[in-house]
This record gives structure tokens, sequence and C-alpha cells, in this order.
């Protein structure tokens, strides 16, 4: 190493050397005991890094719930359902309002003993695909279904008569507090059935990915996804739906209609006049199931979702519409990504014969059938499932708001959810002795309490990784999905703050483009975005498709080569360099870079 040289750290700081930020001391009472550090042992000599590809913002109370059944759900499935041989489950914490995690090995020595199971249980899965896969979708749909039937309602203020004669001897708050219950054994229903295909779409990708590496020593990782590109998903749907709405529209004439789409009424309604009975026929029906997408990532109680803001939905297509009246092609281009995928395959597969040249068609095939499930899922749970979950939720809150235990059916999401069961018995006892509860002079003081300290975590972003990284990173989720690997960690270690002029990360999507930079943090910026610009975010998320038509490509601070971001960028045919650790924070909105998605390299041209 040269004198000019930055010398590398060893390790990133420990959780106890973060500093607090002002006003956020005594935030560990927001979350639950066990997903503190300070409540495990050896935590201090783990490695850990901050998944906010999923949770890029603080937790409120209520939230966690979120990251405590999907990162359980996942380790149930490594770990005991399908006994991965070097992987269990991901442990994991919080920490100043952001999650941490740990991936948790299997002891070498065990691993030869779970490879017979993991064969035998792989196999069922693999060689009935398509029948376990209908069955699922039948089993997380009548999770939904059972979902919507709950309600959430004030109670009367006597017992029907009628309950008096039936002799049902019940006044009615059970509903409540059963109903609560149920809703979250519900969405914790819908979070193990989320897992059940998932990491086997992982697996298939995987199993395919090593062996390309070992027949062909060379080839790029990019290769290896474009072969299972170009694929149909249902994640892309809800969009698909959009783009068809726009086109109808600009067939119409009703373009004029769109004027004002933040009036959703109103703009429905001058649809109406138009004589656009059959455009809102088609928009009508679009909605269920499709409109059940949030343009957050369906983790966070504040996530907008169309069905509830159709605002979003509607403002979308008038974009659309502007760019199908000024002669742009607003679809995927999917025959360009299928004849490039075509092409990549015959160019390796005519290198090889006899039995390797089988083992390529059957691993290939089975990534590709098994492909498109890492997307899809994301419909099916985070959005459908968490958005009637959520809006349930806001449901029951609107029964405390009545009876004045907060101001906002918001609010609740600063209880966590042991927390609310109490708020529930505290509120049915008030109204069954006929005395004031204790909620309306506890609460109010406590939101705002509480409220104070998440917004003071809220200005602070989280560190990317804690304590001594291992010197390889060999778990191939942990790479795949996160992009966290031997590399990129040195790459953050290095703390090069001498020069600002790139940021690295993964070579994700293919291409190579320069514009001016748009970061966004939060979904609500999204309309800002303008076409042309590159998005350099902390995460995407599967339900931006509508910016990804605008924008010419993405940066994200965390990702790997199977994260959402790397996947829809590569299915709209955009650059993208995920997993820089820093891009978000690094580059700022207006300067002009170069994004290298070939490379992995983000250059700042300019500022």
């Amino acid at each position: 190493m040269t004198t000019t040289e930055t010398p590398i750290m060893k390790s990133f700081p420990k959780p106890s050397e973060l500093t607090v930020p002002d006003g956020a001391q005594g935030w560990e009472e927001l979350y639950p005991y066990h997903l503190l550090f300070a409540n495990s042992p050896g935590s201090d000599e783990k490695f850990w890094f901050c998944d906010s590809q999923h949770w890029p913002t603080v937790f409120k109370p209520f939230e966690t719930i979120g990251g405590e059944f999907a990162v359980k759900c996942l380790g149930q499935y490594n770990t005991r359902h399908l006994l991965i041989p070097p992987a269990n489950g991901i442990e994991f914490k919080i920490h100043l309002g952001y999650l941490y995690m740990s991936p948790v090995p299997v002891p070498e020595e065990e691993i030869p003993g779970r490879v017979p199971e993991f064969e035998k249980r792989v196999g069922h899965y693999f060689q009935n695909w398509d029948a376990l896969l209908d069955q699922w979708r039948e089993k997380v749909r009548g999770t939904i279904a059972e979902m919507e039937e709950l309600r959430f309602q004030p109670l009367p203020d006597k017992v029907p008569f009628d309950d008096i004669v039936s002799g049902k001897a019940k006044d009615g708050s059970e509903v409540i507090m059963e109903n609560y219950d149920r809703l979250i054994q519900l969405t914790y229903q819908n979070w193990q059935y989320h897992f059940e295909f998932l990491n086997l779409g992982y697996l298939a990708y995987l199993d395919f990915f090593t062996f390309a590496k070992q027949v062909f020593p060379n080839i790029p990782d990019q290769a290896v996804a474009k072969m299972v590109q170009g694929v149909d998903m249902e994640l892309f749907k809800p969009d698909d739906e959009l783009k068809q709405l726009a086109v109808k529209a600009v067939e119409l004439g009703l373009q004029s209609a769109f004027a004002d789409t933040d009036d959703v009424e109103g703009t429905l309604q001058a649809i109406r006049d138009a004589g656009g009975a059959e455009w809102l026929a088609q928009y009508e029906a679009a909605q269920d199931p499709w409109f059940n997408f949030t343009v957050g990532n369906g983790f966070y109680g504040h996530d907008k979702y169309w069905l509830e803001h159709q605002e979003i939905p509607l403002g979308y297509i008038k974009d659309y519409i502007r760019r199908v009246d000024d002669g742009q092609q607003i679809l995927r281009p999917v025959e360009a990504l299928i004849a490039e995928r075509d092409r990549i395959i015959e160019e390796y597969r005519s290198l090889l014969d006899g039995d390797n040249a089988a083992a390529f068609d059957a691993k290939r095939g089975l990534a590709a059938t098994a492909y498109p499930y890492v997307e899809n899922h994301n419909f099916y749970i985070e959005h459908w499932t968490m958005g009637v979950f959520w809006r349930k939720v806001r449901e029951l809150s609107r029964v405390f708001v009545q009876a004045g235990f907060w101001a906002d059916e918001a609010d609740l999401f600063y209880l966590n959810r042991g927390e609310v069961r109490d708020a529930i018995f505290d509120l049915v006892t008030g109204w069954a002795v006929g005395a004031p509860a204790s909620g309306p002079s506890y609460w109010p003081a406590e939101i705002e309490r509480r409220r104070t300290i998440f917004d003071a975590l809220n200005t602070q972003r989280p560190q990317p990784a804690l304590n001594t990284p291992p010197e390889q990173i060999t778990e191939p989720f942990t790479q795949m999905l996160w992009g966290i690997t031997t590399e990129q960690v040195q790459q953050w270690l290095s703390d090069d703050d001498g020069d600002d002029s790139a940021v690295t990360g993964m070579a994700a999507s293919p291409g190579v483009v320069e514009g001016r930079a748009r970061v966004v943090y939060h979904a609500d910026q999204l309309s800002e975005v303008q076409d042309g610009e590159i998005l350099v975010a902390t995460i995407t998320a599967p339900s931006w498709g509508p910016i990804f038509g605008k924008i010419k490509a993405t940066v994200t601070d965390i990702g790997g080569m199977m994260s959402h971001a790397a996947i829809v960028c590569r299915e709209y045919g955009l650059p993208a360099v995920t997993g820089t650790g820093n891009g978000s924070t690094t580059i700022t909105t207006g300067q002009l870079i170069r994004v290298d998605g070939n490379a992995g390299r983000v250059e700042i041209l300019e500022g």
C-alpha cells in the first residue's frame, strides 16, 4: 500500500458505538425486548448488515410485525422445512429503528447429514411444481378472503333484545378481541405460505448459476441472469393494466378527462360525461385484485395502496396517455428480452455436449420455471395480504378514535401489537362497567412521546453494517438477494472520503447511460421524477413500474443480482448498479452521472 492510499478499516462500528440522535433517548422502549442487541449475548461478535432493501425507514412499534413474521418464516423454510445444507435462517435485531440481519450458518460437520433430507424435500416440490403452486395460490387467496370478512365496529349502547331472547349471553366485545387475534394469525399464516416457494426459486436459480460457473468459468453473472429473463410475471400485471387503460383512453379520445387526476371523483365523472362507460367498466374490472398494490413495499402502515388512493393509478394512467400521444413505446420490451435470452442460451449451450448439455437444459429449464415466483409472491403477500391487513388495522383504530383513545387512525402504529390487545380490553371493560376507560387519559401523551422519538430516529440514516465482517462472505442468499459480497463489504469499509467522484456496486443490469440524478428516499417523492433522469434510491420497490418507463437507469444502496431492483430493471431493459452502500447519500439530485451496469460503477461527472 502506498502512502497516498486510504487504509482499509477492519470492522464496522459496534451497535453501542453508534450515536443516538438527539431526542431519541429511550428508543429501546419502542421495540420488543428480543429485538434489541442489549438483550442478545454475543451480538457484538457477529457481523450484521442493515436490510434497508425491505425496511428502508424506521419502524413504528406496531410495524415490527412485518419484519418479525417475514424473517422468522424465511428461517423456518431453510432450517426446518427444506433443511438447506449450508444455510439456516437469518438472525435479526432492531437498532436505532432499523433492521439488521446476520445469517446463521450450519456447522460444517452437520452439512452432509442434511443433504439426503434436502434432496428428498426439494425434489418433491420441483417434481410437482405446477400443482403445488396452484394449491399455494388457493391457500393464499383463501386467507385473504377470510381477512376481508373480519369487521371492527364500535360497541352498541345496549345488547340487542334478540340476543336476550336467543340466550346468546355475550355482549359483542368478544368479536373485537377475536377478530384482532384472528387478523394477526391470518397475516402470520400468509407469511408462512410466502416462503414455501420463494427459497426454492432462489435455489433453482442458484443451482443453474453454480453449474454455469463450473462449465463456463468466465461467464459474467449477467449472462446467467439473462438466460431466464423475459418471462410473464403477475407482479407486472398491475402496471400492465394501467398501460392498457391508457391505450383505451387514447382510442376513445378521453385525454381531456384526465386534466386533474388528484380529484378522483371529478376525473371519473369527466370520463362518464365524455361517454367513457366502456373505459370505466375496464377500470372497475382491473381493481380486483390488481389495485391491491402499494407504491411502497407493504411493510409499513403509511404505505398508500391504489385501491384507497386512486389518484395514484389515475396519475400513472395520465402520464401513460401523454406518452402514448407522444408516440412513445410504453410496453416492456419483452420480445427483445426473449430474443436476447434465446441468443445467449444458444451461444453457451452450443459449447456443451453430452451430459453437460442435458444438465444445462434441465437446470436452466427449472430455473426459468421457478424464477417468476421470485417476484410474483410480492403481489400476493407484500401487496395484497398486507394491504388488507393495514386496512383492517386502521378500521380497528377508528373504533379507538371514536372512543377518544387517540386522535388519528395512524396513531395506533405507535403501540406494539401486545399493547393493542391491552387497549382493546381497556376499551371493552370501560364500556361494560359504564365507567371511563383509562386509554383516553393515557395514550395521547404517550403516543406523542413515542412520536418524538420516532421522528428523531428518522433523522439518521442507518449504518450499512455492524461489527467485524468475516474474511469471506459465502452464504449464497446473502450474496444474491442483498448483494452483500466480500468485495462490496470491503468497499463499504474503505471509507474513501477522499474521492466522491464514483461509487461502486453490483453490475445488476447491463448498459451504460448518462443523465441527471434524482435521489428518492420515499415513495411520496416519486412524483418528482422527470423523464430521462437516473433514479438513485436506498432501494426501489417492485411497484415502481410506471417510474421505470420514465428513467434511464437505477442505482440502489442495497441489493444483489436477484433483488427486486435488479430483476425489474432487467425486465425493463434498464442499466442498474445495486448494493452501492452509499449511493443515495453520495449522489445528489441534479448531478450528472454515468451508470455502467456492465461494470457496477457510477461516475459523478459534475459537482
